[in-house]
């Protein structure tokens, strides 16, 4: 018998995905990076934002692979293997001296164990938490975007302090840290990634329609916002802010994305999720026309927060919502293949913006881009299901299992 309570069960594993989630955030602090990498390996922009896809590409695949690892490993053997993985990947990058070993380090084995390890443990928190899953989920996914706010600023004074290799270094030592100590909570509180009390999914469950809708308006908010996160610093620069002032928007801007992504899993266990979407894609268009509007460094600030919060918005909304469409063992597994839809954005707009910046040296139309997404993600938000329709037929599907074992 467990020594905890389910409360205390649920709170050591909400530390344990704080410990892994905030350092794994830096990834969105990658814009901090754009220039020193660029002048250290001779590269430009557009390699830059390749490889920040790349290392989406090999996230979302870390994400995708876990629900089958967790299946035939220990979440905490799981943990430690996915942790030192990105280290590895951290001190590869450290050590590059090519566009192709900074490509395997930061973009390939880093990507990979950070994607693992964040579906490990939001899949353990969803096997403890009873209420607020929405605000809880919602919490958990605010983690990347708080680490990229804390990451921002460190890292700027690092690489300026010590230069980049060594705070690549440092970063390396403290995820495997961080993985030690997720690890360790985890076991303490014997947390497992399946519920055996709770019936399998049936063909009904999967609920395909409910899904490629939610994809569709995930996908078109992360593009907009992704576009932001990734390149933040450069987008300031490119609209007259000086370096100062664009690695302290940078900092507010992700800052102001995470306390969205909270809000978004809060506002979903309170209200309709197509009311939610959809008001998340207009906040997020009203930022995009400002900016289009009136270009220039006082307005990019509060335009760029807008952007990045509609999407922080949808982030904690969806993370949240999938506990309200489909029963918690299956959580992990819908999560991940949601943020397919994270990934395909993640190596669309912001790939172009960079190419488009390359060309034009500006975002002007990168940005109208992501406000057509916007329109379309609202009109397509309307379109879901609410609570309440969702909530019966998936308790309809479980009684019609527990009918069919009685027979």
């Amino acid at each position: 018998m467990n020594r905890f309570t389910p409360a205390q069960r649920s709170g050591i594993a909400i530390a344990a995905a704080t410990a892994l989630n905030l350092p794994f955030g830096t990834i969105y602090a990658f814009s901090v990076f754009l220039k020193p990498m660029e002048a250290m390996l001779a590269i430009g922009r557009t390699e830059m934002t390749i490889v920040f896809g790349l290392a989406s590409v090999s996230f979302t695949a870390g994400m995708n692979f876990a629900p089958r690892l967790y299946r035939i490993m220990s979440p905490v053997a799981l943990l430690l293997l996915c942790g030192v993985t990105s280290a590895v990947g951290l001190y590869l990058t450290a050590t590059a001296t090519s566009l192709a070993h900074f490509a395997i380090g930061y973009g390939v084995l880093f990507g990979l164990g950070g994607g693992c390890v964040f579906i490990v443990v939001q899949q353990g928190v969803n096997q403890t938490i009873t209420t607020m899953s929405g605000l809880v989920n919602g919490y958990v996914v605010s983690l990347f975007p708080i680490g990229a706010m804390i990451g921002t600023p460190l890292f700027g004074w690092a690489i300026a302090a010590h230069g980049l290799r060594a705070t690549m270094f440092g970063l390396a030592v403290v995820i495997a840290v961080a993985a030690v100590i997720a690890a360790g909570l985890i076991r303490l509180a014997d947390i497992r990634m399946h519920d055996a009390s709770l019936p399998p999914l049936t063909a009904e469950d999967e609920r395909p329609g409910v899904f490629m809708r939610l994809f569709m308006v995930f996908f078109l908010a992360a593009a907009a916002g992704l576009t932001v996160m990734s390149q933040a610093a450069g987008i300031m620069l490119a609209y007259g802010g000086q370096t100062i002032l664009a690695l302290g928007a940078t900092t507010v801007i992700t800052g102001a994305i995470a306390g969205a992504r909270i809000g978004g899993g809060w506002l979903v266990d309170r209200f309709p999720m197509p009311h939610v979407a959809a008001g998340a894609h207009l906040f997020s268009l009203t930022g995009a026309l400002l900016l289009t509007l009136w270009p220039g460094p006082l307005i990019a600030i509060p335009a760029l927060m807008m952007i990045g919060m509609g999407y922080g918005f949808i982030s904690g909304s969806s993370a949240g919502v999938i506990a309200q469409y489909w029963q918690k063992n299956a959580f992990g597994r819908i999560a991940s293949r949601l943020y397919i839809a994270w990934c395909i954005a993640a190596v669309t707009l912001p790939v172009l913006a960079g190419w488009l910046f390359d060309q034009t040296q500006g975002y002007g139309v990168a940005v109208m881009i992501a406000a057509g997404g916007n329109v379309l993600g609202a009109i397509i938000a309307l379109g879901l299901p609410r609570r309440d329709d969702a909530g019966r037929r998936r308790s309809s599907s479980d009684q019609a299992t527990t009918a069919k074992r009685a027979r």
